[in-house]
């Protein structure tokens, strides 16, 4: 009894009550231990209704983002107290609090902090007080954290919000043998625009919209309308989230699957219907349209100019706080989209120029940024064709193809490249056989350009056509490397030597003349994460082509350790990030986005995460340098 009461006289606010109140209470408190790793609650669980006050030990609150990944926010040390939010709101905990070591705690029900306040005013002044103050810590500190801080741990509130908090509720639906009359009395009833179609056990199977309604009933003109059954005119592909999906991952699926309507599901049971609209009407942007507009363009003329509006886009995300895997993602998806429509409408103008249909099977390629799923900013294009034969005929219709693309790909924003690698030259438009032939000189003569060449193509993507030729030309890349190769020049020693821009006192190695002085270049510091991982993933077959998607393959693949692994990402988000809202940042003032940064313009939670990402890279270097001989690596790395 006589230390629970010491425990409360510790506390504030209890330490503001009186000695004989203090002792009531203490008859009425629980202490209860939590061993070292348990959780005391969890995110999202309902409240226990009880305030808990640490005894003893240490507690962690910590958060868990969209792909399950755990952060520890903040700490509650001895008297510091907690739960106070759900306590008061009887709302679900936003986080969870685990014991960081053995952990005692008091526990004060609801009732009794409820007639503490009634009957304390002071108590009840200091105790809101401290709760709004807490409130608004927590708050700055998140803000401070999503700083475009590539941790990504808190994401934005938009980006949180869950499907089943935006979705509609209770969808309206019908079965697969109602009549066509049916459906259309449905939509007209209660005003909807789309019905789910739903099989005897009550799973959805189909959906109809009042396009397909109209368009595939006028085409069956010789059907009796009562004959006409949903199962008859019902879109089969069904889209399918979950209720506690995010906000991101319906984005991404309208983005990738091209659709309108999602259906939400619990478990195996139909619980809402998510539309475009529906998202469009949470967001503060209508730049979702984008994704339907790329599909809907009906000549090159308008691929133009809604190719602009991706960057909107781009800036819209940034804005609220998508993180950095989310950007590359969902960029990525609408970029390829809006590539692989370019290319369509070019072959359907060839066809109509007398070019016909193409003479082989080919494959598009993105080679560089584009490749890696790194391109935010659209820059300079990094391109290629893989075509199936050697025929005259096909090498002159894909040099063709390939340059009209490029020079659309121009007009929708993307720069020429300035080194040509774009399909438009013939170098980086090949057969599948010449493809194979010049990767195998490239690797066994080895000149610095060879070397230069290699390491752009190690990055190629297949986009559009037929994938198979992509994977074609890496199975040959990876036997070539499995055998001895010629070398002359050592671009790994010179990779894994050179230094991070960083003092051994942990100052900032920054430009010393020139326009960019006092200035770090992001871009060269990237590079140092994408080569190393770059040399993991060839060396062990891994066709994977972006950086944070190989990372995870070595991972799973037990190539690097874990702890190392997930370092190195959150160390190159971190650079991304920063990368991103530099030159995000440059573009809206009419300046060139050029990659430089002045780490002493950022503030100091910034800084330090820029020294430990720079950090995480030293680390990557000599991890990279033990692993590979001298011998292999001379060809990887550029």
């Amino acid at each position: 009894m006589g230390d629970v009461i010491q425990v409360l006289k510790s506390s504030v606010p209890f330490n503001a009550l009186d000695d004989d109140f203090l002792a009531e209470l203490a008859g009425e408190v629980e202490l209860k231990r939590y061993p070292r790793g348990s959780y005391v609650f969890r995110q999202g669980q309902k409240s226990l209704q009880i305030l808990f006050i640490v005894a003893s030990g240490l507690g962690e609150v910590t958060i868990t983002d969209a792909k399950g990944q755990e952060t520890v926010v903040s700490y509650r040390r001895q008297y510091d107290f907690f739960g106070e939010t759900a306590l008061l709101t009887g709302k679900t905990y936003g986080g969870s609090v685990r014991a960081a070591e053995d952990m005692d705690c008091l526990l004060i029900p609801r009732d009794k902090i409820e007639e503490i306040i009634i009957s304390h005013p002071e108590f009840s002044s200091f105790f809101s007080t401290l709760l709004s103050e807490r409130l608004r810590m927590l708050y700055e500190e998140t803000v401070a954290q999503q700083s475009y801080d590539a941790y990504s741990t808190v994401e934005s509130p938009l980006l949180r919000k869950r499907i089943g908090e935006i979705m509609t509720k209770s969808p309206v639906t019908c079965h697969v043998q109602a009549s066509v009359h049916e459906v259309a009395r449905l939509m007209a009833e209660y005003r909807i625009s789309s019905v789910i179609v739903v099989n005897d056990e009550l799973q959805p199977v189909g959906l109809i919209t009042e396009k397909e309604l109209v368009h595939k009933v006028l085409t069956r003109v010789s059907w009796q309308g009562e004959k006409l059954t949903a199962d008859l005119i019902m879109d089969e592909k069904l889209v399918k989230l979950k209720a506690d999906d995010f906000y991101n991952q319906a984005l991404l699926a309208v983005v990738k699957h091209q659709v309108k309507h999602m259906v939400v599901m619990d478990g195996d049971k139909l619980v809402g219907i998510i539309s475009l609209r529906d998202l469009i009407k949470t967001r503060s942007t209508g730049s979702l349209w984008v994704t339907d507009k790329i599909e809907s363009a009906k000549n090159l003329d308008d691929l133009a100019r809604i190719g602009q509006e991706v960057d909107n886009f781009l800036n819209a995300l940034v804005a609220e706080r998508a993180s950095v895997p989310e950007l590359f993602e969902i960029i990525t998806e609408m970029h390829d989209r809006l590539t692989c429509r370019i290319i369509d409408l070019c072959r359907q103008e060839m066809a109509n120029r007398g070019y016909g249909p193409p003479p082989a099977d080919f494959c598009w390629i993105n080679m560089g940024s584009a490749g890696r799923k790194e391109q935010t900013l659209r820059t300079d294009q990094d391109n290629g064709i893989i075509y199936a034969d050697e025929s005259p005929e096909s090498e002159k219709y894909f040099r063709v193809l390939g340059t009209r693309v490029v020079e659309e790909l121009v007009r929708a924003g993307f720069d020429w490249c300035k080194g040509g690698t774009m399909a438009s030259n013939p170098q980086w438009c090949r057969s599948l056989s010449s493809w194979k032939e010049v990767v195998k000189v490239w690797i066994n003569r080895a000149e610095p350009e060879d070397t230069r060449l290699l390491s752009i193509l190690l990055d190629f993507r297949p986009v559009c056509g037929e994938k198979s030729l992509a994977h074609d030309l890496w199975q040959h890349i990876f036997e070539a490397f499995k055998r001895p190769v010629k070398a002359s020049h050592f671009l790994t020693e010179e990779e894994v030597h050179v230094k991070v821009p960083l003092t051994i006192f942990g100052g900032f190695i920054t430009e010393k003349i020139g326009p960019n002085k006092g200035e770090i270049n992001l871009k060269h510091v990237c590079r140092h994460i994408i080569n190393c991982v770059r040399i993991f993933a060839v060396k062990n077959e891994i066709e994977e082509s972006s950086t944070l998607g190989r990372l995870s393959r070595i991972v799973e693949g037990g190539i690097l350790d874990r702890e190392d692994a997930e370092f190195v990402q959150n160390a190159y988000e971190i650079l991304m990030m920063l990368r991103i809202r530099e030159n995000l940042k440059k573009a809206r003032q009419g300046k060139e986005a050029d990659n430089y940064l002045n780490p002493y313009r950022l503030n100091r939670i910034e800084q330090s995460l820029l020294k430990n990402a720079l950090s995480a890279i030293t680390r990557l270097q000599k991890i990279t340098s033990s692993n590979f001989t001298n011998y292999w690596m001379r060809y990887v790395v550029s």
